[in-house]
C-alpha cells in the first residue's frame, strides 16, 4: 500500500518510483493492482507506442506506459494543481511527456492526430465515456488499430462505437476496466 499523497509505479524502467499526488476532492488515482493487470495485456504492443492519456490525474497510467517503453504520451488535464504536479513528477524522473492543461472535450474539437493507445478514465460523476469517445473516433485520434483502456464504476451503461472490439476486461471492488481493440470504420456504412 502506498503512503497517503504518493502512488507506487508498478513496471519498467520507474518500477517502484513514487509519483508525488496532490489531496484533492474527488480524485481516484487507479489501483496498483488494475495498472498491473492492464499493463499484463499491454506489454506486447506498449513499447514504441504513442500514447494519449485523458483525464490524466495523477498520470498514473500515462507514467506507467512511459516506464514501459511508450514512444510519447501526451497527458490532458484540466486542474491546474494536477497538470503541475505530473510536469513535477515527470522531470523529476527524468521522462519527457507533453502535459496539456485542458478540458479533455475542448481539447479533443482540435485537430486530431492519432494514438496508438488511449487511456480512458474520466472523473466518474462527469459520465463523459460515450461522448469522449464519440470525439475520439470522429477527430481522428485514434490509429487504425488502436487500443483503448476504458475504466468506469461498476455497472455503468454507455455506448462506445462499433469498431471498440472488447479484447479483454475485469473488475476490482467498485471500479469495472476494459481494453478494446479499434478496427477501421466501414467506409460503406
Amino acid at each position: 500500500m502506498s503512503a497517503p499523497g504518493r502512488i507506487r509505479v508498478i513496471g519498467g524502467t520507474l518500477r517502484n518510483s513514487r509519483i508525488e499526488v496532490p489531496d484533492l476532492p474527488g480524485l481516484r488515482p487507479t489501483s496498483e493492482r488494475v495498472r498491473e493487470t492492464l499493463f499484463n495485456w499491454l506489454q506486447p504492443v506498449v513499447d514504441g507506442a504513442r500514447c494519449l492519456d485523458l483525464f490524466a490525474g495523477t498520470g498514473a497510467l500515462g507514467i506507467e506506459a512511459l516506464s514501459r517503453g511508450a514512444a510519447a504520451v501526451t497527458f490532458v488535464e484540466r486542474e491546474p494543481r494536477l497538470a503541475t504536479a505530473l510536469k513535477a513528477n515527470l522531470a523529476r524522473f527524468k521522462v519527457s511527456g507533453e502535459v496539456v492543461g485542458d478540458d479533455a472535450g475542448r481539447w479533443l474539437r482540435g485537430p486530431g492526430r492519432p494514438f496508438d493507445l488511449v487511456l480512458l478514465d474520466p472523473p466518474f460523476a462527469l459520465d463523459a465515456w460515450a461522448d469522449t469517445a464519440r470525439a475520439l473516433e470522429e477527430g481522428g485520434w485514434l490509429a487504425a488499430h488502436a487500443w483503448i483502456y476504458v475504466e468506469s464504476p461498476r455497472g455503468a451503461v454507455f455506448a462506445l462505437p462499433d469498431n471498440w472490439l472488447p479484447h479483454r476486461q475485469g473488475q476490482a471492488g467498485e471500479v469495472a476496466y476494459a481494453l478494446y481493440r479499434r478496427t477501421p470504420a466501414d467506409p460503406l456504412s
